[in-house]
């Protein structure tokens, strides 16, 4: 073989030059930025739809069973007229309420935020949660269940004392926060049978306000709606005959964040509860998390809607 077809072999089995190499490179990079880009924004997409999910599915049902709890209020008490001061009332709001012997303190019934002695755990600034507690006997036909699963006895003669509360989540962060249910009993006289001051079962394993408002008639054209401290001051107290509830409640999985989505813009951490804005502590709203607010209005099945009186008779003698 001569110099000449040496130097040929050589010429043609050469490599890559160093442009070709730097174009490969950021080509391939190009094309690994747009792949990561992609997964980023589907990773995402998974999250908050995981995340809607989550609240979606609190709203359907855990909502919609408090719904269900609060209509039995004051089922199997003959007295329809519901207030502080009636025998066994669908809502507690005093003792009284519960029967003679009872003297559970104050702080275990129905309750608003401005109440004396009261601090409901809240998420918002400035404006803290409420208590409502229920109160029902089983006079129907089947078997019912409380909110802590416990079965009531068709015909069971002790009354069902409910409480929903905010505490905070069991070996959780100082914001995180659950909706819980207490369930008890108390006899005729208001003599405890089982405590309903306990931690209970938890109803909305996620939640950052928790609020509660009275609705009364006052006279046949006016529904008006009052927290439970304001109704205690009123000197005639009208016959309670809905209750209309307001949460704002979060999903369970955080959000990837992402600093130019609507998620992370100003107005992220401001929601309207029962016509009042509420805002979210500067530490929640560092939290990344999908929250909705929600509210929900309840009619008393066994309390009395109106009493019509002082109608004159069109009927002639």
């Amino acid at each position: 073989m001569n110099n000449n077809q040496v130097s040929h072999f050589n010429n043609s089995s050469s490599g890559f030059t160093l442009i070709e190499l730097i174009i490969s490179l950021v080509l391939g990079l190009l094309v690994s930025a747009a792949v990561i880009q992609v997964y980023i924004i589907s990773a995402r997409t998974s999250v908050v739809q995981q995340s809607a999910s989550e609240v979606q599915d609190t709203t359907i049902f855990a909502l919609q069973a408090v719904d269900d709890h609060i209509r039995l209020a004051n089922l199997g008490n003959p007295i329809s007229n519901i207030t502080s001061t009636t025998p066994h009332s669908g809502i507690v709001l005093t003792t009284n309420n519960l029967g003679n012997s009872n003297a559970t303190d104050e702080k275990y019934l129905t309750v608003s935020a401005d109440s004396d002695g009261w601090t409901g755990l809240s998420n918002i600034v400035g404006i803290e949660s409420d208590q409502l507690t229920i109160q029902y006997k089983n006079i129907t036909s089947a078997s019912l269940y409380d909110c802590e699963g416990t079965e009531i006895a068709s015909g069971s003669s002790d009354w069902v004392v409910e409480r929903y509360f905010i505490r905070k989540a069991t070996g959780g962060g100082a914001t995180d926060l659950v909706l819980a249910c207490s369930a008890g009993r108390v006899d005729e006289e208001g003599v405890i049978v089982t405590a309903f001051t306990g931690n209970g079962e938890i109803i909305i394993p996620a939640i950052e306000q928790f609020k509660v408002l009275l609705g009364t008639i006052t006279d046949v054209n006016q529904l008006s709606y009052l927290p439970a401290s304001t109704y205690l001051t009123l000197t005639e107290k009208p016959a309670i005959t809905t209750i209309k509830l307001g949460v704002i409640v979060r999903s369970t999985t955080p959000l990837i964040e992402d600093p130019e989505s609507e998620l992370a813009t100003e107005d992220k951490g401001k929601f309207v509860v029962l016509g009042t804005e509420q805002k979210l502590n500067t530490v929640s709203m560092n939290e990344n998390y999908y929250r909705r607010s929600y509210e929900s209005t309840i009619t008393l099945r066994s309390a009395r809607v109106m009493s019509v009186t002082g109608l004159k008779s069109n009927v002639t003698s």
